[in-house]
């Protein structure tokens, strides 16, 4: 329950919320915290930011403060890899990454929370690339005062999906490269893609501890991925050969050594011609032309995944097609626009 109070008779009256002070331009936060003892000289001052009244709380026994029902809120939110204080302002807490990795958000289990009334979390985008300390996400209950039932409504929707929010470790990976094509196995031209590919791989804290050139048969990039994996290599990457020239021979070579399963075409542009394969629990990657044409192709959205431990299959390559257009900016700003951000 709620008590009003004239603003001139709460000195010695411990606020029950945080005050807060907006300079366009310049500040907004609390003035004043919760807890603050209200004194003669902080009278002035409320009346300057537009308070005529101050509110005296007496809980009752099904009702909760939204401090605490914030702190419920994050508790249940914060998986493995995500960090928060116990420090509300102005009735919201942010949740932080605890390690470098890839953020995951069940998304329709935060659907589902952010469809109980009262309650609200917002994050990044699912499997955005995060730096330890980095902003994922921020919850609050909206009212000064509400119902615990609400709250422990929204906690138990977030309990029954596991966490909401979790940031996942990226391995380090022994990669083994194979680049096909008969104008760079015989030294026609130079190769461009060992140098791309390196570059993306130690970005993301792996190594290349292989790198083999095949001409366009089947059975010599068969051979070439056998010897990477008898070099222990546990992720492998293959550039060209997967279009649909008759001399396009290498997914036909995937299946010589052996894989397991392969999912040929990623509902992405550029990258719709991306496969995804593995050989027992090794996966591989067939990397299409593009990759030395657009900075960012269907490899920067799935590397990192594989990466964090994710199993992508046709559906995952499905599912990247809402939001994995992109615009072809005359200057790239990736991973600060819409592409990949569809799920």
């Amino acid at each position: 329950m709620i008590k009003t109070i004239k603003l001139e008779e709460a000195v010695g009256t411990e606020l029950a919320h945080d005050i807060t002070e907006i300079r366009p331009g310049e500040f907004k936060g609390p003035a004043f915290r919760k807890g603050h003892t209200v004194c003669q000289d902080d009278i002035c001052r409320m009346q300057r930011l537009g308070k005529n009244h101050l509110y005296v709380i007496d809980l009752e026994a099904d009702e909760i403060h939204e401090n605490e029902a914030a702190a419920i809120l994050a508790g249940v939110l914060a998986g493995e890899g995500v960090a928060w204080e116990n420090n509300p302002r102005e009735g919201k807490i942010n949740l932080y990454a605890d390690r470098d990795g890839l953020l995951q958000v069940d998304v329709q289990a935060l659907a589902a929370f952010n469809l109980v009334d009262e309650v609200m979390c917002a994050t990044l985008h699912n499997h955005t690339l995060v730096k330890q300390g980095e902003l994922l996400g921020g919850t609050r209950a909206l009212p000064l005062i509400m119902k615990r039932a609400a709250i422990e409504r929204a906690a138990a929707i977030a309990r029954q999906h596991g966490a909401v929010l979790a940031v996942r470790p990226l391995a380090h990976a022994r990669a083994g490269l194979v680049i096909t094509g008969n104008e760079v196995y015989h030294g026609l031209i130079q190769d461009r893609f060992a140098p791309t590919l390196t570059a993306k791989i130690e970005a993301l804290g792996s190594e290349v501890a292989a790198l083999e050139f095949a001409p366009d048969e089947a059975a010599a990039i068969a051979q070439a991925i056998s010897a990477h994996l008898e070099r222990g290599c546990n992720l492998l990457l293959l550039s060209g050969g997967m279009s649909v020239d008759p001399d396009d021979v290498t997914r036909h070579g995937i299946r010589l050594a052996g894989a397991t399963e392969m999912h040929y075409g990623a509902a992405v542009l550029p990258g719709a011609m991306f496969l995804v394969a593995y050989l027992g629990a090794v996966p591989l990657l067939g990397v299409p032309a593009c990759a030395l044409h657009h900075r960012i192709t269907a490899l920067d959205l799935v590397l990192p995944r594989i990466l964090a431990g994710e199993r992508i299959g046709k559906t995952e390559l499905a599912l990247l097609g809402h939001g994995g257009l992109c615009r072809d900016c005359p200057e790239c700003s990736y991973p600060h626009c819409s592409f990949g951000k569809g799920i």
